[in-house]
Order: structure tokens, then C-alpha cells, then sequence
């Protein structure tokens, strides 16, 4: 009883309100970030400014903005890329500030420093990319900005009342006491991130690539896919058995977001490569033609690539809610 006492007053002193907003700010911009992020590799703007960190030799910040607004696109996103990507940064420093001064759990404290840690590390993958022009530090860029993505994700979990004990047995009430096991979120986070993967290697496919490889991720990808989707509604049926909402809604709206995903993924093959040769009898493929990217088509392709990151996301807060249900719940048993 006393464990579950200690707890409790533990949880009371999380509540403080800076590492929670500061969290979910980032959580708000980093998304964003994503699609701008994507929008570069998209129009192949990543060389439009080639140095780095500054921008054609001026402070990152002290740029012109006349030039930035009226300039090319291409440098329009690309140093809107790293604008936003320095703000997200400049808030994980006030993550760490506010965590060291009002947070009294150690390891929430080494996840703030670790969420810094992270967009820093970003920020010089990013750097490197243009320095070297090396198209493989563009894919490993591409797979570890929705990984930091899941660290916000986290980060404002933790942070927030929600995942206060009294918060959490107050959402259990008059569910089913059997809590799901965590086997459902996590193979959906490790097929969504080995989704992330293969589309960053279809993304920046290397010079001297093979077809054939080519062909096989492609195949890889489509089939986990349509796994990827099962397995969601597998993880809602069993979330909604327990009666839990936060974790039931956040299930429920995976399927919805894979669903989407599929048909972005199904778009983007025929803006960037034409229609699949099984559908080449549809009369609309007789008139349709590649050509260079439209708006609708770098939203699409773009839209693809963002929303891949937030299936991501979603899937780790329903891991980060399931596991804290379950801690508290052991607790509430064992007193």
C-alpha cells in the first residue's frame, strides 16, 4: 500500500505545466517539419543552399527575408526547412530547462536531454547531407526525423495529466481489468517503421541500384502494407474488448490512417511512375501522362511520405497509454 502511496504523491508532482506545453508544441511543429522536410526531397530541393549552417553565407537567422519569401522555391523550402527545424530546436532547450527545474523524475529529465540530443543529431545529419551532398544521409535523414517525431510523441505522454495515476484509474473504470498485452503496438510500430525504411529506400534510390532490388522492396512494401492494416484492426478489437477509449480511439484511428496511407501510396506510384501495368486496360491510364510535379502531385507524393511518420506516432502513444495503464492497474491490484 505504501508503493502505491508513494506513487501517487509521485504523480502529483508531475503535473507541472512547462514540460507538458513545451512537449506538445514540439509534438505540433514537428509534424509540419516533416511535410516541409519531404516537400524539399519531393522538388529535390536539398542542394538549392549549398552551405551550411549558414545560408549562402549568412547567419541561419539573419538571412534576408525578402529574399527568402521572393526568391526561388527551391530556396523558399529549403531555409524554411531549416527555420523551422532551428525553432523545434531552440523549444528543446526550453524542454530541458523546464524539465531540470520542475520535473522530479530522473529518467523524464534524460528524456528531455535525449529529445535535444535527438534534433540536434538531426540537424547535423541534415548539415552533412548538404556538405557532402550524400544522398545516403538524405535516407538515414528521412528515417530518423519521424523516430524524433515518436520521442515528442513520448515526451508529451509522459508529461502530461493524462498520465497521472488518478487520471488513468479514472479511464479504467468500468472496463474489462484484463489490460491488452503490448504485442499489438509494438509490431505495429516495428512494421511501421520498416515501412518508413523501405519508403526512404524507394525515395532515394541510389545510383547503380539494382532493378530487381528495386522491384523486391516495392513488393516488401506493398505487402506490408496490407499486413500493416490487419494487424490494426486486430489491435482495435482487442483495445476495445478492454473498454479503455484512450486506447480504443487511438486504434480505431489507426485503421483510418492506414487506410489513407494506402490510397496516398497507390497515388504517388502513379505520379511518380505511371499506372500499374495490371490496370493498364482502365481508360483512364490511356490518357494519362508524367510530367513534372504539380502542386497536387508534391502534396500527394508529400502526404504520403507525413503521414507514414504519424501512423508512427499514433502507434507509440497507444504503446506509452497501454503500458502506463498496465503499471497502474498492477499497482491498484497489489495494494
Amino acid at each position: 500500500m505504501s508503493d502505491v502511496a508513494d506513487a501517487d504523491r509521485a504523480d502529483l508532482q508531475i503535473a507541472a505545466p512547462w514540460p507538458g506545453r513545451l512537449a506538445r508544441v514540439m509534438v505540433c511543429l514537428t509534424w509540419p517539419l516533416i511535410w516541409v522536410g519531404g516537400l524539399v526531397t519531393t522538388y529535390d530541393a536539398g542542394m538549392s543552399v549549398p552551405d551550411w549552417p549558414g545560408t549562402y553565407g549568412y547567419n541561419l537567422l539573419l538571412y534576408p527575408i525578402s529574399t527568402w519569401l521572393l526568391g526561388p522555391f527551391d530556396l523558399f523550402i529549403e531555409h524554411g526547412h531549416r527555420l523551422l527545424a532551428a525553432l523545434v530546436g531552440f523549444i528543446a532547450i526550453g524542454l530541458v530547462i523546464a524539465s531540470f527545474k520542475t520535473e522530479t523524475r530522473r529518467w523524464a529529465i534524460g528524456l528531455s536531454v535525449l529529445v535535444l540530443a535527438a534534433v540536434i543529431g538531426q540537424g547535423v545529419l541534415g548539415g552533412l547531407r548538404v556538405t557532402l551532398s550524400a544522398r545516403t544521409l538524405a535516407m538515414i535523414h528521412g528515417c530518423v526525423g519521424p523516430a524524433f517525431f515518436v520521442l515528442c510523441v513520448i515526451a508529451a505522454c509522459v508529461t502530461g495529466r493524462k498520465w497521472l495515476a488518478a487520471s488513468v484509474r479514472q479511464s479504467a473504470e468500468g472496463t474489462s481489468e484484463r489490460t491488452p498485452t503490448a504485442f499489438w503496438p509494438i509490431a505495429l510500430l516495428v512494421m511501421a517503421y520498416m515501412q518508413l525504411v523501405l519508403g526512404a529506400m524507394m525515395r532515394h534510390a541510389l545510383p547503380g541500384f539494382s532493378p530487381v532490388g528495386f522491384a523486391h522492396i516495392v513488393k516488401t512494401h506493398i505487402t506490408i502494407a496490407f499486413v500493416l492494416w490487419l494487424t490494426t484492426a486486430l489491435a482495435y478489437w482487442r483495445m476495445r474488448r478492454c473498454g479503455d477509449l484512450t486506447l480504443s480511439r487511438p486504434a480505431g484511428a489507426l485503421i483510418c490512417f492506414v487506410a489513407i496511407q494506402i490510397g496516398l501510396g497507390f497515388a504517388t506510384w502513379i505520379v511518380n511512375y505511371g499506372y500499374p501495368q495490371m490496370l493498364a486496360s482502365l481508360s483512364a491510364s490511356d490518357s494519362y501522362l508524367l510530367h513534372s510535379k504539380n502542386v497536387l502531385d508534391a502534396w500527394i507524393v508529400t502526404g504520403h511520405v507525413a503521414t507514414g511518420s504519424l501512423i508512427l506516432a499514433v502507434s507509440s502513444m497507444l504503446l506509452v497509454r497501454l503500458l502506463r495503464r498496465r503499471r497502474v492497474l498492477s499497482f491498484s491490484v497489489s495494494s
